[in-house]
């Protein structure tokens, strides 16, 4: 069963490669199949193409369909080509020629990408919906530990005084920023791209004001030429603000690993959250947050990947953009997996009281020595190498009494005024 069936038989090896591996990737857009195909079809009752029995019909049709989805009983069998094909031979089967005219007045094409619209508006909201969790997570924890002082380090060498409050906060802050690309993901694919068929419109009088309004789009991609070239910077844009997201969760899991290795010690986690070596008996290994960062790691080359593939295509359709589909859902279910188990792990970080007496840290202080010396007149350059000599000879002495007050500081870490950039 092909859309496209003429009645001529096609070379195997050719099927097999052109149909790939969508049957088992199109799963996870089929709820959004059978969704844009309802609202198509209430559209062509409403245009005068389908009778109210039909529309009745397919409706019910659907809506089994639906259930099947949602309980993990749709199958896309080897003789259809993807779901697509499967969905329109189902309503076939069960009412004839009526399920037939499910296709009046749309090709493939723009069934496609809208069914992938609508799940990426879906997958991009759980997505911000969980970044936002753990944004709150991340300022709990920077409340909760806003006293305890922490080495900050530029170059991997000891530098100046952070703090547990600091380092949980800015990461919360960073999460922000890419919210705000999360939102703009959504705003591109936030347009209805139905009904320009296979990129050049249809001569029926069909309504895409109807069907923007039932599947829930904020507007519409009017030109129907830009709405199938939408097809791959959807994609470009999504990978953009996926792979922001994916930088953040990956230096914070590189913190993580570094911070529980012996040679820092400053933060470690329950037995039951780390792994062990199969011949170190010693070993607690911060699997969870390594496997974290490779995945976001290969988020981020995701928009590469988009673009090389889209890049030089003139405007129309072109299978090529059926290579995109695989990349796109693996990334967006990695994402949210990633997402998931960083909140819950974090949640039980222990964080490790730092004694910042120890000789490894002398110099955290040295910024600080200098301030109080600019503050009682001396000029900062003055200052500099009087602090720099004191390093040098070995007499330097830290002060650890000076408070960073200024916004955003260790000792101002402004949490509430972060917390209300979130929107």
């Amino acid at each position: 069963m092909k859309l496209w069936d003429k009645g001529i038989k096609i070379d195997d090896r050719i099927e097999q490669f052109t149909v790939g591996n969508d049957r088992e990737i199109d799963l996870h857009i089929a709820a959004y199949d059978v969704q844009a195909s309802l609202a198509h079809a209430q559209m062509l009752k409403e245009i005068g193409i389908l009778e109210a029995d039909e529309l009745a019909q397919l409706t019910e049709g659907l809506a089994i369909l639906k259930e099947q989805i949602d309980n993990d009983e749709f199958v896309i069998e080897q003789e259809f080509e993807d779901v697509h094909s499967k969905i329109e031979s189902e309503l076939t089967q069960r009412y004839g020629d009526v399920g037939k005219k499910i296709h009046t007045a749309r090709s493939r094409n723009d069934q496609v990408i809208t069914a992938l619209q609508l799940f990426y508006k879906e997958q991009l909201t759980a997505i911000q919906s969980q970044s936002h969790e753990l944004f709150e997570t991340l300022l709990n924890l920077a409340e909760t530990h806003k006293d305890q002082l922490l080495p900050g380090y530029t170059h991997l060498q000891v530098a100046m005084p952070s703090s547990f409050g600091l380092w949980f906060s800015a990461y919360a802050e960073l999460l922000v920023d890419d919210n705000y690309l999360l939102q703009a993901a959504f705003k591109t694919v936030d347009q209805n791209p139905l009904g320009s068929a296979a990129g050049y419109g249809s001569s029926f009088p069909i309504d895409r004001t109807f069907t923007t309004e039932k599947m829930g789009f904020s507007t519409l991609k009017y030109n129907v030429v830009a709405a199938q070239m939408a097809r791959g910077k959807s994609e470009r844009t999504i990978s953009y603000a996926l792979g922001s997201l994916a930088n953040t969760l990956s230096r914070f899991a590189m913190d993580i690993c570094l911070y529980m290795s012996q040679n820092f010690g400053f933060v470690s986690f329950p037995d039951a959250l780390t792994t062990g070596s199969s011949i170190m008996p010693h070993k607690k290994n911060p699997d969870v947050f390594e496997l974290i960062r490779g995945k976001c790691n290969r988020i981020q080359a995701l928009q590469s990947e988009m673009v090389l593939l889209t890049n030089n295509l003139p405007s129309g359709y072109h299978r090529d953009y059926q290579l995109m589909k695989e990349s796109m859902i693996r990334a967006i279910v990695d994402m949210q997996d990633c997402l998931a188990i960083l909140n819950y792990a974090i949640q039980q970080v222990i964080v490790t009281d730092i004694d910042l007496n120890d000789p490894k840290y002398q110099y955290l202080f040295t910024v600080d020595s200098i301030n109080n010396l600019v503050v009682d007149g001396a000029s900062f350059r003055d200052a500099y190498k009087t602090i720099g000599g004191q390093v040098q000879d070995g007499t330097y002495q830290p002060d650890y009494s000076k408070k960073h007050s200024h916004e955003g500081s260790i000792h101002n870490l402004n949490l509430e005024e972060i917390r209300n950039k979130w929107s």
